[in-house]
């Protein structure tokens, strides 16, 4: 089997076809596209039409998590009201993303991309890559000369692409429109499908998909859809509907019987961090396995599906470390004799360059637009009052994690030079005059926001080639430009195994979810095992495991709809009814859904520490308990004019009343019926 990795390039013609054919979303998303630019029954008549198409949704599986924003990663909307991240960019002015009770609403507060968010960008997104899917599936049965094998592995990966949509679309918006064809006539009289008639009709799919498209052993190249990755949604799919069982045997179909495995020592190509005499990092399997030449190495047993993002032709900036890494060169740090900026991005070719203090190509230039929370930074490495510094995911010894008392002052003109950042000042410092200009205790970060917090190296540092190449670069983003290689994974099987625990706790085996907990744990060389595990154990190991390749807002509601039909009860002893769980409203502490007290128990949201003025703007850090569905888009409401969608509880426009199709295959149904 080759193992190089699919070459996502487009004939030129059939390119030019699909723009014209799959353009985004508008506002008019549920509208069709306009037919006089190409005939479809002469595009997708032949399989180069077909894989053209395919190739389309394979490139919108990373459109969908980001986009090329010099600032900012969209995946990371869905850390912004989560109990893992915040929003942070404190020079911003004018921002909603602290205050979602207030700014979030059907008319305004869905952002677009920018220095924002992406939540208006992940609907519009979302339906793209719908319509690239329905086009398959409209047409591959009119293609002549291919087998019914190859014609049903066509079908099972353009299921796969409705389904990883539609999974992100019903657990960010909830109950909307289905769309499973591409019309013959106009329709302007969609009707909104609940969630759970979705997620039956995913489970319908991905069970055929399962069965038709092949496996990787069996395929040529890495990066497209495999039947592991089809497996693996289907085990989330399952879970969502209630099947764990189910999703408890399809996971360990996966695990046991596809050549996959945990990696578990070191691997692949050996790309150190930055400049290894300011920041050393000992080679780990923690770290080779986040690094991105490894991602799709054949030596990665633990990929079980990949996104492209180093083909020249086909490259997405992403500047994940400038997005996320913090802001260590602000001005608003101090160092203990007043001096402020102490720290510097440097270039090689500056006369003040010192190869120990090279700090730029070691933790980026980051901005820190979106920053983690201090339940990631802080408290799920604490067991009994005891910090697990030996786990690799939180070892600074190897150089995976790093701590803000890690970077030196490389400021020549500090009086610190080469002494360890410190955010208070641990005695008196007098001037010339006898004043004193810094007192003993005092902060020396003004803006712990956005400057203050530590760096998870091993999950987001990307060799920034094109800036490494440049001796005058001192802005280090990460997956820059053209020759950097910014792979990502989209599953792996570490996710697997956690997948499983939780099919094994709603099933009432805490034990064998701990076993689950355990294997990913004892590769990450954690110092605690467990013998058994509560939900919020199984949530924690997914934050440090998962940072930025889940879609964490969209699990955590997952796992409310499952803890409210499963009956389990989560970490503090509650449960949650299944009529209830998200029609709930209010910002008090008390009381909504598991995704709610997450976010209030776990983060700052709606608490008054969470509150204060940060650079020309007043955070407040506010969620309600019914942002746990984003609204949906009230352009999409008003493009669906001869008909009514539904708007989410306690938006703007919401209307019980409203009726909705509770059956996926009578909502399929009704796509038929012109206005």
């Amino acid at each position: 089997m080759k193992h190089n990795k699919r070459n996502i390039t487009f004939r030129m013609g059939l390119m030019a076809v699909l723009a014209g054919t799959m353009a985004g979303c508008s506002d008019s998303f549920l509208e069709q596209d306009p037919l006089s630019f190409y005939e479809p029954a002469t595009t997708y008549s032949t399989e180069a039409g077909l894989q053209a198409a395919l190739t389309q949704c394979d490139k919108q599986l990373k459109t969908y998590r980001i986009d090329g924003n010099w600032n900012n990663v969209g995946i990371f909307t869905n850390y912004l009201m989560s109990d893992v991240g915040m929003y942070a960019k404190t020079d911003m002015g004018g921002g909603f993303q602290d205050n979602f009770d207030a700014k979030l609403t059907p008319t305004s507060g869905m952002g677009g991309g920018g220095d924002g968010n992406y939540m208006q960008r992940f609907w519009d997104q979302g339906y793209s890559m719908v319509k690239y899917a329905n086009s398959i599936l409209s047409y591959v049965d009119q293609v002549k000369g291919l087998t019914d094998e190859v014609r049903d592995a066509y079908k099972g990966r353009a299921y796969f692409h409705r389904a990883y949509a539609y999974y992100n679309l019903a657990l960010q918006f909830g109950d909307i429109p289905l769309v499973t064809q591409l019309i013959s006539v106009p329709k302007r009289n969609y009707s909104s499908t609940s969630k759970e008639a979705i997620f039956r009709m995913l489970v319908h799919d991905l069970e055929f998909a399962v069965t038709h498209v092949p496996p990787q052993s069996q395929m040529k190249y890495v990066g497209q859809v495999n039947q592991e990755a089809c497996l693996h949604l289907l085990v989330k799919c399952y879970l969502a509907v209630g099947e764990y069982a189910k999703a408890e045997a399809t996971a360990t179909d996966l695990i046991n019987n596809h050549g996959l495995q945990l990696m578990t020592e070191p691997f692949g190509t050996w790309q150190p961090s930055g400049n290894e005499e300011t920041w050393k990092v000992t080679r780990n399997v923690v770290w080779d396995l986040h690094r991105t030449p490894n991602i799709a190495n054949p030596a990665n047993k633990e990929t079980i599906m990949l996104i492209s993002n180093s083909n020249d032709q086909d490259f997405a900036t992403y500047n994940i470390m400038r997005a996320c890494f913090v802001h260590w060169s602000n001005s608003v740090i101090r160092d203990p004799h007043g001096m402020a900026t102490p720290g510097n991005n440097i270039a090689r070719n500056n006369p003040n360059y010192n190869p120990q203090l090279d700090w730029v190509r070691v933790a980026g230039r980051g901005i820190a637009l979106n920053r983690t929370s201090y339940f990631y930074n802080k408290t799920i490495w604490s067991y009994d009052g005891e910090t697990d510094w030996q786990d690799l995911r939180h070892n600074r010894e190897v150089g995976n994690w790093m701590e803000m008392e890690d970077f030196k002052y490389n400021n020549p003109n500090s009086e610190c030079y080469g002494q360890n950042y410190q955010l208070y000042a641990t005695e008196d410092f007098v001037g010339a005059d006898g004043t004193v200009l810094v007192h003993k205790g005092d902060l020396l970060c003004s803006d712990t926001i956005r400057s203050w917090y530590p760096t998870p190296l091993y999950q987001l540092y990307i060799l920034d080639t094109p800036n490494e190449n440049n001796l005058g670069a001192d802005q280090f983003q990460g997956a820059s430009g053209k020759g950097a290689n910014g792979d990502m994974y989209l599953f792996r099987l570490a996710e697997t195994y956690l997948l499983r625990a939780e099919a094994r706790l709603y099933q009432g085996d805490a034990a064998g979810a701990a076993d689950d907990v355990n294997a990913i744990r004892r590769r990450a060389n954690a110092k605690q095992m467990y013998t058994t595990v509560n939900i919020g154990d199984i949530m924690a190991e997914r934050a440090r495991e998962l940072y930025l390749e889940e879609f964490r807002q969209a699990e955590m509601v997952r796992v409310s709809w499952c803890l409210a039909r499963s009956g389990v009860a989560d970490e503090w002893g509650d449960t949650y009814d299944l009529n209830t769980w998200d029609k709930q409203e209010g910002t008090d502490l008390s009381g909504g859904s598991y995704w709610y007290k997450r976010c209030t128990r776990y983060n700052v949201f709606n608490h008054d520490y969470g509150r204060g003025q940060q650079g020309n703007q007043t955070f407040e850090y506010k969620i309600n308990k019914h942002n746990l569905f984003w609204p949906v888009p009230n352009s999409a409401i008003t493009a669906n004019n001869r008909g009514v969608l539904r708007q989410n509880y306690g938006y703007d426009g919401y209307d019980e009343s409203i009726p909705m199709w509770t059956d996926w295959e009578e909502a399929v149904a009704d796509e038929q019926r012109a206005d």
